[in-house]
């Protein structure tokens, strides 16, 4: 083999060791404990393989179709994803819209101010978010002040304060790819469709709308997918009746240490999550996954 292939063989073999290593492997290690059961011991479930014979079992995996605990953990983790996704979304495409749209020189420093929060720890951001929302907080305070309201406003602890924290962790997710979508536009596009009688609304419709798709389709899955699993949000600003499948892994894991279920919760999570993103992403851009 010449050293333009190995170097080629190289290139592409790069990535691939990324997704086994970081992935894969891990993935592999998750499954294994989902398929053990629950022991007193470090660690605390069974070896998978005990006198040359497979102990596997898939009980962990009967034991989570079995209680409706992690079905409503589950069907509140899309529900709260796909609002906040939709939030984002609302959100984003106007402000990447306007960062393209904007004078060359002001790009930069728009694109920077989206990123910045980033610059932040992602829990010293949360908590910010608790000053800002809890009762004597800020929001309220400014309210009081202001002669609008006579009493704080409960606005933590339930499902808004969530959604917040949501949308303002991952608003930066959906702003990047839309952005990169929206900036290969070709505005000779739009100048045609004016051209041709198109109002500007219509153009958008149309034009820009459509061939923004790929930008749209990776935010979304880019900020709904690990919003699903999310924890710290929903533990920190939802409070403790707030129920989503991340808290429940979280309790399984360190609070019950039934390694096992929480395993199968993790592969489950995954499985239902990644098949039908795949399916709709493949429907979408028309495109084999």
């Amino acid at each position: 083999m010449t050293a333009d292939r190995w170097r080629h063989a190289l290139v592409i073999a790069m990535p691939y060791a990324w997704l086994l290593l970081f992935f894969a492997a891990p993935f592999a290690i998750v499954l294994k404990i989902s398929l053990a059961d629950q022991a007193i011991g470090i660690p605390p479930y069974t070896p998978l393989m005990a006198e040359g014979k497979i102990q596997a079992t898939i009980a962990n995996y009967q034991f989570l179709f079995s209680d409706s605990l992690y079905a409503r953990a589950y069907l509140n983790a899309l529900w709260y994803a796909a609002w906040a996704t939709f939030g984002c979304l609302l959100i984003g495409y106007p402000l990447a819209y306007g960062i393209v749209r904007a004078p060359l020189p002001w790009r930069s420093t728009l694109l920077l101010f989206v990123i910045l929060p980033f610059w932040t720890s992602y829990l010293i951001r949360v908590y910010a978010w608790i000053g800002l929302l809890k009762g004597n907080g800020l929001i309220n305070n400014l309210l009081i002040g202001a002669g609008l309201i006579h009493e704080p406003l409960a606005l933590i602890n339930d499902a808004f304060a969530i959604y917040v924290g949501l949308i303002y962790t991952y608003l930066p997710y959906m702003v990047l790819p839309l952005y990169a979508a929206l900036e290969k536009l070709d505005p000779a596009l739009l100048e045609a469709a004016s051209d041709l009688g198109c109002r500007p609304s219509t153009a958008f419709r149309r034009v820009t709308l459509p061939l923004s798709m790929p930008g749209v389709i990776a935010g979304c899955l880019l900020v709904f997918i690990p919003m699903c699993g999310e924890f710290v949000i929903p533990d920190l600003l939802g409070g403790p009746n707030q129920l989503m499948i991340g808290k429940v892994l979280w309790d399984e894991f360190f609070t019950n240490r039934d390694w096992p279920v929480a395993s199968a919760v993790a592969v489950a999570m995954l499985v239902l999550l990644v098949l039908p993103m795949a399916a709709v992403r493949r429907q979408l851009t028309g495109e084999s996954v």
